[in-house]
Order: C-alpha cells, then sequence, then structure tokens
C-alpha cells in the first residue's frame, strides 16, 4: 500500500528488546502450540519462528510446572521477548514474571479481585514489564453480554477499557490491548472503536480465525485494513496452524503495507498444460534461501527473480526480471538482465538463481 497515512499516536512500551507503539516499527508476534512444559520441544519451536523474522513468542503458563518450565525457556533463549500468557490463577502471573517474562497476558476480571490484580500489577512495575488485556468474543463479562446483546464491537471495548480502569487504578504503568472478534467486519469496528478511545498501544488480530487459507485471507483483509488506516502496533495472525506459518503471513502482511523491510522479489507463473518443470518447488526453493540470506544480510540488494514454465510469457518476463529462468522439458533457459545466458538442468536451477542473487551487484 501506498502513501499510508502516520499511525495512530500511542504511547511507547518496551517488551524485552522490543519498543511498541509511540511510532515504533509493527512487530509480529505468535504463540507457541507446543507443551509449555516440554522444555526442548518449546525453545526449537520459538527459535524457528524467530529464524522466521517474529519478533515476540507467547506461551501459555497453565500451572506451576509451566512456571518453571518458563526460567528454563528463559536461560536458552536469553533475547527473544517472551509473553506469559495466564487465565484465573493470579499467582502464576507472579511467578511467570519471576521466572523473566517480558510481558503478562491477563484477563484483570478472570484472576480474581482488585487484591490480587494489585499483586500482579506490582510484580508487572517493579519488573519493568507490560500487561496485555487481552478482550475476545467469546470471554466478555456477564453484565455486558446482557447490555448489548452480543459481542458487538460496543461490547469488545467496553469490556477492554474496564480492565485497563482496573490496571490504572492500581498503577499499571504499561499496556497493551487487543479486542479480537472472529470475522472481520467486527474487529474492524473494534479496533477503530478502540483507537478513537484510547493511546495505549494496541494489538491486533482476529480470534480463532481459522486454518492456514481461511485465517490468512480474514486475518489479512483485517489487518490489512487497520494498519493502512494508521491502527495497530503489533499483529499476531492466529492460525489453526504452526506458529511457523503464522509467522510467515504477518511479516509478508507487514510488507504488502510497506511497514517491514521487502523480502525476496520473485515472481513466478502460474502454471499449466505446458510446463515441464517443477515452477513452484523451484520458486519455494528460490524464497526460502533468500529469506534466510536477507535476514543474515539485511543491506544486500534484491534483484526481481523470475521463475516461469514455458515459452509464452516466460522470455518476455525474464526481460523485465534481473535474473530469471524459463522452463522447457525438463530444463531452464536462463537469463540475467534481460539477456539469455545459457540453459541449466532443472534440478540446478535454484542453486544457480541463488549464486547468482547473493552475489548481486546493482
Amino acid at each position: 500500500m501506498c502513501g499510508l497515512p502516520p499511525r495512530a499516536t500511542t504511547r511507547r512500551i518496551r517488551l524485552g528488546r522490543v519498543e511498541i507503539g509511540g511510532g515504533a516499527p509493527v512487530s509480529v508476534q505468535t504463540m507457541c502450540n507446543t507443551d509449555t512444559r516440554d522444555v526442548a520441544a518449546t525453545v526449537s519451536q520459538i527459535s524457528r519462528a524467530m529464524d522466521l523474522g517474529c519478533d515476540i513468542v507467547r506461551l501459555a503458563v497453565p500451572d506451576s510446572e509451566a512456571a518453571d518450565a518458563l526460567a528454563r525457556i528463559r536461560r536458552a533463549l536469553p533475547d527473544v521477548p517472551l509473553v506469559a500468557d495466564i487465565h484465573f490463577d493470579w499467582r502464576l502471573a507472579i511467578a511467570s514474571a519471576e521466572a523473566g517474562a517480558d510481558g503478562l497476558r491477563i484477563n484483570p476480571g478472570n484472576i480474581g479481585g482488585a487484591e490480587r490484580v494489585r499483586a500482579v500489577v506490582r510484580a508487572a512495575n517493579s519488573r519493568g514489564i507490560p500487561i496485555r488485556v487481552g478482550v475476545n468474543g467469546g470471554s466478555l463479562e456477564r453484565d455486558i453480554l446482557e447490555r448489548h446483546g452480543a459481542a458487538t464491537p460496543e461490547a469488545l471495548v467496553e469490556s477492554a477499557l474496564r480492565h485497563v480502569r482496573l490496571l490504572e487504578d492500581e498503577g499499571c504503568g504499561s499496556i497493551k490491548i487487543s479486542v479480537k472478534a472472529s470475522d472481520v467486519p467486527r474487529t474492524l469496528a473494534a479496533y477503530r472503536l478502540l483507537s478513537a478511545k484510547t493511546r495505549w498501544p494496541l494489538h491486533l488480530g482476529v480470534t480463532e480465525a481459522g486454518t492456514f487459507l481461511a485465517g490468512t485471507v480474514r486475518s489479512c483483509v483485517a489487518l490489512g485494513q487497520l494498519l493502512s488506516e494508521g491502527i495497530g502496533d503489533t499483529v499476531r495472525v492466529s492460525l489453526t496452524d504452526t506458529p511457523e506459518q503464522e509467522v510467515r503471513v504477518g511479516v509478508e502482511l507487514l510488507r504488502a503495507c510497506s511497514l517491514r523491510a521487502p523480502g525476496p522479489h520473485v515472481t513466478s507463473c502460474p502454471t499449466c498444460g505446458r510446463t515441464r518443470v517443477d515452477v513452484a518447488g523451484t520458486a519455494r526453493k528460490v524464497e526460502d534461501a533468500l529469506e534466510a540470506h536477507y535476514r543474515a544480510n539485511p543491506d544486500a540488494p534484491r534483484p526481481h527473480v523470475a521463475v516461469m514454465g514455458c515459452v509464452v510469457n516466460g522470455p518476455g518476463e525474464a526481460r523485465g526480471a534481473d535474473i530469471a529462468v524459463a522452463g522447457g522439458d525438463g530444463k531452464f533457459a536462463l537469463y540475467v538482465r534481460g539477456e539469455f545466458a545459457r540453459t541449466i538442468p532443472e534440478a540446478d536451477a535454484a542453486g544457480e538463481i541463488l549464486a547468482l542473487a547473493t552475489a548481486w551487484r546493482e
């Protein structure tokens, strides 16, 4: 999207090494789906997510054993911003803060009375860690549901601001907020309304968005519109899939909104009955390898790469790309700077492209 409006003016908070709000870059989050008590599996999953461009990772802390495991995960990953996801037991929030969590996600209404909320706030304030108020369509208080008749955008925002006031009244100095619905229209309306009523930074997401295809489309439609309006400081694309897939979609969403540095510039054709090479496999190998290259070398040149399946559009597309291949029968014609270079075996195509791209000079 070109010509994005200025970001909404929000307060800046810090979650570990990541700043959120106040004009800081929009960050990408995910949540582990491993058992937090399985430290090795959780550390491995977090590491994979961070390698793909994730900024913040959330972990479920359902019991004291998980809180103890969080301390070991913290030691294994000292620089990764970690958020502890807490429900019902205020003591787990305090234990997670003591274990080294960089942030807490709670619902102040379900962890007990004012004194328990006050104890959690003291633990967070003493360590300088933020608390996220997370309101979903399925977790609204009974009186709010009765007053609004359903989980409307107005109901979501009323619930969120009620919880924020609880934290503010207890002196909480660092808050972020989410109001997630499971459909696009309510998500858009809720975040637009909330953005007009608070200066705390906003965590964007569509809750229970669905499986990979449906969840990606719903999330990108909702979050893309909000980000294009300057609303939102951090995002999670919630998918019934792996955290790695959530991160890939979130990163690409920010790139599409011109909110993150571009990744590999790879175009590829949709293929047809004329295709006699593996266009999809070649393009994926090139993208994955270049993603890793650009993460390690963020200032490296990003040549335009085209992977085309046949001679219909292939040569013409190749002339418009920096590096291109056009498929034949088990082989590719390789073009560099619009000029035919040589014919290469299909098996060598990804490697040839990668070698040219990583050594590219403008």
